[in-house]
């Protein structure tokens, strides 16, 4: 284990950073606006995918039952494109939105997509008919790949819609061996052409898609290949890495943050498939000899509450990531504890799926100094705490946190009001968070209004009410969040009642809401009242005045 100063970090971040370095940085225009970016980076995804090919020797993808090696994926990857170009006439902006769990195939589907210049829309594999529907509306994809889960509950496209689904583990291993041997096709993309379409819970009521560029995504593996170079030269790297991914692919901590660097910097995939399970994870860790993890608070939870760690070789873990989810320095004290191999690399961060990594991280350094802070800026990333009046605040005042930054997303899909809202005319994107920055460091005060963070998902109380009042029997309702030991917060409905349909039950409502939401956004508390609930004088209901 190596010892460093926090002048050594500045040292080697300066070697690394400065003119002439592999990851200098400059000033171009981004959209207009002047950014701060990788001189040294990629254009598009698919020169990425191209070089991969070259890696030898070494394992891009791994299951508990199969190995994908780089070349092999590259050589998928060409037959997909080839295949969505001449036999479905997929183009240069389509979308296709991939819709399943996690798999090799998700990896592969969403490589092709973006590798021919068209835009990858990751699905929610939680989502309900209901939701998926919006989804298919908003984003109008060309093709959809879905698992055969998916398919068989009737959540994929209906013949109505008549968009073609292809089985993401009949149909697309169909089309890799009937165009084996095919070139990667040409493409045309420019950086800040779309790569993807991701989705976040709007306050709205519906959710909105995340516009990621390739140029976007460009600069996070850029941003991992430095964070891997600062290991390096402090001597805290392993020999190779193996990445446990556990998180669902249509999140960006699973694709943007491990599938898509982990394919520029020769390193290895370790793919938990299926629901979070404590036993198989530390069977995998131990047999695949796994260096890194990065889990949200609720799977790390988990693996704490299994008893018995030292019935496995987990010596290999040696960095641990939290993020997605706040969580306390009492549980990562319990986590350091159990684990002992990852005690000196703990790190924690802050960010959203609009800046496509994360905002701030929190070194082991940090999280020693200052327990409960969010850390500082990643390199390129610029951090502003501003007022109502748009105003940047000093040090040690709470306010809005603004971010701005070669990572952030291009906009909406769709969705101009949206997108100026979030971005101002410098592409500054207010978070709708609120934090204070004290000596540097971030600290996060309040969570995107009402914003429920329930086991790393977000969900959003204007979504969930929204659906809840559809039923005969509600009046009015507020869903609010509550403390939860498991899942961080769980999410808590507080129901006014018509008196004139009769009694509802819990259990009706929570079986009307199941069938129009995903699982983690339906109540797990329900609360019903006769009275109204508390207003302001714009008529807003008091969130903090409702009894939960």
């Amino acid at each position: 284990m190596s010892t460093h100063t926090g002048q050594d970090l500045a040292d080697v971040t300066a070697a690394l950073t400065g003119p002439g370095g592999p990851f200098e940085l400059t000033e171009e225009p981004v959209l207009g606006v002047p950014t701060p970016v990788f001189r040294n980076r990629a254009r598009s995804l698919a020169d990425v995918l191209t070089a991969s090919g070259t890696v030898t020797g070494a394992d891009y993808l791994v299951t508990d039952t199969r190995r994908i090696g780089f070349a092999e994926h590259a050589d998928a990857v060409a037959a997909l494109a080839t295949a969505l170009r001449e036999d479905y006439g997929i183009g240069k902006g389509d979308r296709v939105a991939i819709f399943a769990k996690n798999c090799p195939e998700w990896i592969i589907a969403f490589w092709a997509t973006v590798s021919i210049g068209a835009v990858a829309a990751g699905f929610n594999a939680w989502w309900s008919r209901r939701e998926v529907g919006f989804a298919l509306r908003h984003c109008a994809p060309s093709l959809v790949f879905a698992d055969a889960e998916r398919a068989a509950d009737h959540r994929g496209p209906t013949a109505a819609e008549t968009i073609p689904v292809l089985g993401i583990e009949t149909d697309l291993p169909a089309l890799v061996a009937a165009h084996e041997g095919a070139p990667l096709p040409c493409r045309d993309i420019a950086e800040d052409d779309p790569a993807t379409i991701l989705y976040t819970s709007g306050t709205s009521g519906t959710p909105k898609g995340v516009v990621h560029s390739h140029r976007n995504l460009c600069a996070v593996i850029e941003y991992h290949r430095f964070t891997d170079a600062v290991a390096a030269a402090l001597g805290a790297a392993p020999a190779a890495r193996r990445y446990l991914l556990t998180s669902p692919l249509f999140h960006i901590a699973s694709l943007h943050n491990l599938a898509v660097p982990r394919l520029a910097t020769g390193s290895t995939v370790v793919l938990h498939r299926g629901t979070f399970d404590a036993e198989r994870v530390l069977r995998l860790i131990e047999r695949e000899r796994v260096t890194n993890w990065g889990a949200v608070p609720t799977m790390a939870a988990r693996l704490l509450e299994h008893g018995n760690l030292d019935g496995y070789d987990l010596s290999s873990l040696t960095s641990f990531a939290l993020a997605s989810a706040p969580s306390s320095a009492r549980f990562k004290d319990r986590l350091r504890a159990a684990l002992p191999s990852v005690a000196a690399t703990l790190v924690d961060s802050y960010g959203l799926t609009e800046s496509s990594t994360g905002v701030t991280v929190a070194s082991p350094r940090d999280l020693a100094e200052s327990p409960g802070t969010l850390g500082r800026p990643v390199i390129g990333m610029e951090l502003e705490i501003r007022d109502e009046r748009d105003r940047r605040l000093p040090e040690d005042t709470e306010g809005e946190i603004c971010v701005r930054g070669q990572y952030v997303m291009v906009g909406y899909w769709n969705d101009t009001a949206a997108t100026s809202a979030a971005l101002d005319a410098e592409r500054w994107l207010r978070t709708g968070d609120i934090g204070v920055v004290s000596g540097g460091r971030l600290r996060l005060t309040a969570r995107r209004s009402d914003l429920i963070i329930r086991g790393g998902e977000n969900v959003y109380p204007a979504e969930v009410e929204a659906v809840i009042a559809e039923h005969p029997a509600v009046r009015e309702c507020v869903v609010l969040g509550a403390d939860d030991p498991e899942y961080g917060q769980r999410v808590v409905a507080v129901v006014v009642t018509r008196e004139e349909t009769g009694q509802v039950n819990q259990r009706q409502l929570h079986d009307f809401t199941s069938a129009n939401l995903a699982y983690y956004k339906v109540p797990s508390v329900w609360r019903f009242t006769k009275k109204p609930l508390p207003r302001n004088a714009t008529g807003k209901v008091i969130r903090a005045a409702v009894p939960h």
